[in-house]
């Protein structure tokens, strides 16, 4: 990796001007813990400035939906060019693996695409009001219009899509966004708003405002010229914002437990393969990791040697070694609490079956057996690369169990018998269930939601842009019933 290339000032974009901050931050290399670049933290007045900018241009320019396809073609066009350059930068500021860093890039193209398409497909629907009795006269049908100023507030564990995730529905709709992207990974987003003027966005079409979430964060969100709010991160924050935000609309996709299910029947070797991934890929920072592994009891003999094998074949060490699969979690103190849980629930009784040392940031893929309720690393979203293996003898206790947490985001079950997944569908209480794939599966274009305290509206291009948008019903007065084709050819 050449560092050479990274950005070494994050700026705020504010008014269709890069300007530095209030204050200075240091952004790190998440491997070797040294300084990559500095960020520049936006004061209050500039999070107003870049509100009230983003009002004058959502009045002053109205983008038709063909430009709007344009200009997220474009950007995706320019991000496809300078495809090393930002998985270089994920890879640095989020300590995230090159060939998942490469992955997401590739994915936030896709995403940019995806969002384009759907700009030229977004519309309302016709209203059968001709069915009330006396009012065969009237017409009626709904417009999606865009709700205006949206507030986008990321995580650190996807630097690059899940920004692309936020802007490029909230553009492809007709909306304008002040983006606000963690402390820790602000570069590709700074990256990316620059890829977007390039495109030809309008200067104050987007504003992007670094910062803390406690003042810059916060701030925007209590903002009375924001009219939508879309946010990525922990519950807890979640809860913040939702008492904070008023009667502003939101989309939180916030944190989980997740589990996978493996049944007796499950094809194990893949299995293993998917449950290591999803376990340990992004060092189980993702809100979908698989946290708890459920094995039906039959099958463990069989699928716990296969998971072993899968986990000790992980590659641990420099992320910008493109062979590793497992680099480090955001920062050493991330890294010695989860540490500290594990060691825990091994005081408690559970056992052992591989990892659980640390190198700095750099936490070991972790597994456990014997984990009982009550322990923390089944009862809290770890959000580290620690999975648990659990038990379960028949369907309606796992049902029990997988469900006996306040989240519920995804969940992944691997069987051979249709009955047991869609009964596994119907009745697990989570947003998203993935058959014969782990609870981290996603693909950019589907609609992706939690339930529960995992979150409220729905992400995926043609549905956050259904969130980012009002519906408004229009009925016209024909003041006749509409002619009877029969009639009119007599």
């Amino acid at each position: 990796m050449n560092v050479d290339r990274l950005p070494l000032i994050a700026r705020n974009l504010v008014a269709g001007a890069w300007t530095e901050g209030a204050e200075v931050f240091e952004v790190l290399d998440k491997f070797r813990g040294r300084p990559i670049a500095t960020g520049h933290a936006a004061s209050l007045q500039q999070v107003d400035a870049a509100v009230q900018a983003a009002r004058a241009s959502w009045q002053r320019t109205v983008l038709e939906p063909f430009e709007r396809w344009r200009i997220l073609h474009r950007t995706a066009e320019l991000l496809a060019q300078q495809r090393r350059r930002f998985a270089s930068t994920i890879v640095a500021e989020a300590g995230i693996a090159w060939k998942d860093a490469d992955n997401e890039v590739g994915r936030a193209i896709e995403t940019l695409r995806v969002s384009g398409e759907e700009a030229k497909r977004l519309c309302g629907e016709m209203v059968p009001v001709e069915g009330a009795p006396g009012h065969a006269h009237r017409l009626a049908f709904t417009l999606r219009v865009p709700r205006g100023v949206v507030a986008a507030i990321t995580s650190f564990n996807s630097p690059l899509n899940m920004v692309v995730h936020k802007l490029a529905p909230a553009l492809a709709s007709g909306n304008v966004v002040v983006l606000k992207p963690p402390q820790a990974t602000p570069l590709c987003a700074t990256m990316l708003c620059e890829l977007l003027l390039q495109a030809g966005l309008p200067p104050s079409h987007v504003q992007l405002v670094h910062g803390g979430g406690t003042s810059v964060g916060r701030h925007l969100v209590q903002h009375p010229g924001v009219d939508f709010i879309t946010f990525t991160g922990s519950t807890q924050a979640g809860r913040t914002i939702r008492l904070n935000a008023g009667l502003k609309p939101v989309a939180l996709e916030l944190g989980s437990i997740a589990a996978t299910v493996v049944f007796d029947d499950a094809d194990f070797a893949r299995a293993a393969l998917r449950c290591s991934q999803s376990g340990f890929r992004r060092a189980g920072q993702a809100c979908t990791s698989t946290q708890r592994l459920f094995v039906q009891e039959r099958a463990l003999d069989a699928f716990v040697p296969r998971l072993q094998q899968a986990v000790a074949a992980l590659q641990v060490g420099d992320p910008a070694d493109e062979a590793t699969d497992v680099g480090p979690m955001i920062s050493e103190a991330e890294a010695q609490r989860a540490e500290r849980m594990v060691h825990e629930a091994v005081a408690q009784g559970a056992r052992l079956l591989c990892g659980g040392t640390r190198r700095g940031a750099l936490l070991q893929p972790t597994v456990l057996a014997e984990v009982r309720p009550g322990m923390r690393v089944i009862e809290e979203e770890i959000f580290a690369p620690v999975l648990s293996v659990l038990p379960f003898s028949d369907f309606d206790e796992l049902v029990q169990r997988v469900n006996a947490t306040p989240y519920g985001l995804a969940a992944g079950v691997f069987t051979g018998s249709l009955d047991r997944a869609m009964a596994a569908a119907r009745r697990l209480h989570v947003g998203v269930v993935h058959i014969n794939d782990a609870s981290s599966s996603r693909i950019d274009l589907m609609p992706f939601a939690g339930v529960k305290d995992s979150g409220l509206g729905t992400e995926g291009p043609r549905y956050a842009m259904r969130e980012m948008t009002e519906e408004r019903l229009v009925t016209m007065n024909l003041n006749s019933p509409h002619p009877n084709p029969q009639e009119s050819q007599k």
